[in-house]
Parts: C-alpha cells; sequence; structure tokens
C-alpha cells in the first residue's frame, strides 16, 4: 500500500479540535448565571442550547445572504436568544456583562494534549487555523490558552464560513498551496468531509468529550481519512514529529 503524501501545511479546526468548548462556556455560564440570579438554570444545558444555535445558525448563514459579519457579533446574538429562550430579557441586563459572556468564546481552554501535540507538529510543518473564529477571538484565545499558532487565519481572511468551499480553498490560496498540499486536522467529520471535497488532505481527531460523552451530531459522517488519531500527540507521532 503507497504511504499518502504528506503535507506542506496543517491548517486545524479549533472549537472542539484543539480546545474544549463545552466545558470552557459551561463553567463560565454557571459564574454569569449566578450573577444574574439564574443559577437554577442549568449551565451545561445553557452551554448545549448556545452551541446548538450556532451550529443551526451556520447552516442558515449560508442561504440568507447576509454580509459577512465575525463570529463575536454571531456569538452574542445566539447569547441573546437562548437567554429569551429561558425567559430572560437581555435588554434588562447590563451590556459590559453580556459582552464578557459572549467573549468566553475567547478563554476557551485547549484539550490536554494540545500545547504539546502542537508544538511537536510545528517543528515539521506550519501550524495555521481554519476556523470560522474572527482574528481577535483567535488570538486572545491563543494567548489565553498557549497555542502556538505559526499564523492565525481567522473567516475574515476568506469572508467564508466553513463549510463553504471559498472557506478552504480561500485558505490554501493565501497560503500559496494547491489544495492538496493543505491538510484540514478537525475533531468534525462534516467539516473533513466538506474539506476533502475541496481536494484538502484530511486528519481526523477523536473527542469523545467534545459533546459530553454524547455522540456527535455528525457521526454518521464518518470516513476513511488520511489520517485518524486519538489525540494531536498521536497525529505527532503518526507525522514523525
Amino acid at each position: 500500500m503507497t504511504e499518502t503524501r504528506k503535507p506542506t501545511v496543517l491548517a486545524f479546526d479549533v472549537f472542539g479540535t484543539v480546545v474544549d468548548w463545552r466545558s470552557s462556556i459551561s463553567a463560565e455560564s454557571g459564574l454569569f448565571l449566578a450573577k444574574i440570579g439564574q443559577q437554577h438554570i442549568d449551565a451545561g444545558q445553557f452551554t448545549d442550547d448556545w452551541r446548538k444555535k450556532y451550529l443551526s445558525g451556520m447552516a442558515a448563514y449560508a442561504k440568507s445572504g447576509r454580509d459577512f459579519t465575525i463570529l463575536d457579533v454571531l456569538h452574542r446574538e445566539m447569547l441573546d436568544e437562548t437567554l429569551r429562550d429561558k425567559g430572560i430579557d437581555p435588554a434588562t441586563l447590563d451590556p459590559a456583562l453580556l459582552q464578557d459572556w459572549t467573549f468566553a468564546w475567547r478563554r476557551l481552554k485547549p484539550w490536554p494534549d494540545s500545547v504539546e501535540g502542537l508544538t511537536r507538529l510545528k517543528r515539521r510543518f506550519p501550524i495555521v487555523t481554519l476556523s470560522n473564529g474572527n482574528i481577535a477571538l483567535m488570538l486572545e484565545m491563543a494567548r489565553c490558552g498557549g497555542l502556538p499558532w505559526d499564523a492565525i487565519m481567522g473567516a475574515e481572511v476568506t469572508r467564508a464560513y466553513k463549510p463553504d468551499p471559498r472557506a478552504y480553498l480561500g485558505t490554501a490560496e493565501v497560503l500559496g498551496l494547491a489544495a492538496d498540499e493543505l491538510c484540514l486536522v478537525a475533531a468534525h467529520h462534516s467539516d473533513l468531509t466538506a474539506a476533502r471535497r475541496c481536494g484538502l488532505k484530511t486528519a481526523f481527531i477523536a473527542r469523545p468529550m467534545e459533546y459530553g460523552g454524547r455522540p456527535a451530531p455528525d457521526a454518521k459522517l464518518a470516513q476513511d481519512w488520511e489520517w485518524s488519531a486519538g489525540s494531536l500527540t498521536e497525529l505527532a507521532d503518526q507525522l514523525g514529529c
């Protein structure tokens, strides 16, 4: 069997692949819910509801014709919607508190293997982000979590959100690469499926606790990816780093 040719650059999905959004947002949401006197609301469920609006919102965004809007703004809109669903009017809350709550997405903690894995992979490959996050969000997250990116490719670079093909092909173009020289590293089969359709190489990282141990919503899209690993350090082993 012929060994798959190594990529030139590794591009990473971030939310769920490199950082643990659910635990981080649950912890912070618990504090914010207590601040507004709503500590009876389950913070984990609140987090899941907020994230569901992101997943459905990205699908609706592509069809809306809306001008490009950064994820920080969309996260705030989705927070307001989640609060309204719980019977809380965001207009009655301190705007500074809501902004800080929204920016919890900038403070997500890395998975335990992420910093070591990225550091090892970086010895052999340039490592960049290929995320729906905006540059300011990704920069603060990298500083908070010690993520050693060579370049932060926020969604403003391509002005397209995954799974739009422009997000993948535009990233390759900016880096001066053919599509098959770029490898997307992601914990999401839907993301990898879209990348593969664009000609990118693919590496799957299993994150069974991303949804608190529940099956991922895109589990049925699993394929035989070029590489598959249980952590970023394991991927580094596979790529000889």
